[in-house]
């Protein structure tokens, strides 16, 4: 059997199909049993995070994208708790504005990449650009892009230099330290409708709901598809995506911080040694403070 990241794990198949990935899958666990895991492997995770600071050469990059109650601020906010915010940038990426279209599509989920030795989570990412997009062309007018006058322009051609150029933006950021780690968190289309009507019934979470949500539901098919060609066209070895069942939230947090301490654990992070010079300083200050 695969472990947990291995079974949600995609590197470029072309067969890959997302009706082959059950949404309500929990494994072997119990969800009494799920706070304390969680607990324990945020506490693991945090060990590391400390260790990525440390060294100071590799980054990590999250990428959260999902339909809409697909439970991505609470996953974000369950897997990230207990680490140290020092260490973590958050991004979440809305509709481009004026100074986004000044640029191109990717300008600004570059300006928001993590530092090094920094962890950096983006809700929803440069994905939005070959998904939303995807079902709503005409907002790529707004790009203003040459030759791309009307929707008849975009077409097949476009699409797979867009995702070219998203393939190579990965690999480029990749080869120079940043790890990227691409979650989709596939929910039914039924819990979808469970969690809106949650929505509307508490008052506490009316907001959260806007009738716009009702409108892209009912796109939920092309939604899909769209998913499903950009995830083909861009899991590699290197910058895999993770399909993670997303109708049990205590599960869909489970999964995702497996696989955030699994990636952290491969790197093989260890602590700076200083040189010879230097470890000497540091036993000359342990003298002088030993005296006072």
């Amino acid at each position: 059997m695969k472990s947990l990241p291995d079974q949600f794990k995609v590197t470029g198949d072309k067969k890959f199909s997302l009706k082959d990935y059950d949404t309500a899958y929990s494994a072997n666990y119990e969800k009494e049993d799920a706070a304390a895991l969680l607990k324990d492997l945020i506490k693991q995770t945090s060990k590391l995070q400390t260790e990525l600071y440390a060294s100071n050469t590799y980054s990590l990059l999250i990428i959260f994208q999902a339909m809409d109650a697909a439970g991505k601020d609470s996953a974000i906010a369950h897997t990230m708790s207990g680490l140290n915010p020092q260490g973590c940038q958050v991004f979440s990426f809305k509709q481009p504005g004026p100074e986004e279209y000044k640029h191109d599509f990717l300008w600004r989920h570059y300006l928001a990449l993590p530092e090094d030795g920094r962890i950096g989570i983006h809700n929803r990412s440069h994905y939005e650009n070959v998904l939303v997009t995807k079902v709503h062309p005409e907002l790529i007018l707004k790009e203003n892009i040459p030759g791309i006058n009307n929707i008849k322009h975009i077409n097949k051609k476009f699409w797979d230099q867009r995702y070219e150029s998203i393939r190579n933006f990965e690999k480029h950021v990749n080869v120079n330290g940043t790890v990227i780690i691409k979650f989709f968190l596939h929910v039914s289309k039924h819990e979808q409708k469970e969690r809106f009507l949650k929505r509307i019934d508490d008052p506490e979470k009316n907001w959260k709901f806007s009738s716009a949500d009702i409108l892209e539901r009912d796109r939920w098919d092309d939604y899909m598809k769209a998913y499903e060609a950009a995830i083909k066209e861009t899991a590699t070895e290197e910058c895999p995506w993770y399909i993670v069942p997303a109708d049990k939230k205590w599960f869909t947090r489970i999964a995702i911080s497996t696989i955030i301490l699994q990636t952290l654990e491969s790197l093989k992070l260890k602590y700076p040694i200083l040189p010879k010079d230097e470890m000497e300083k540091l036993r000359e200050s342990k003298k002088e403070l030993e005296k006072e």
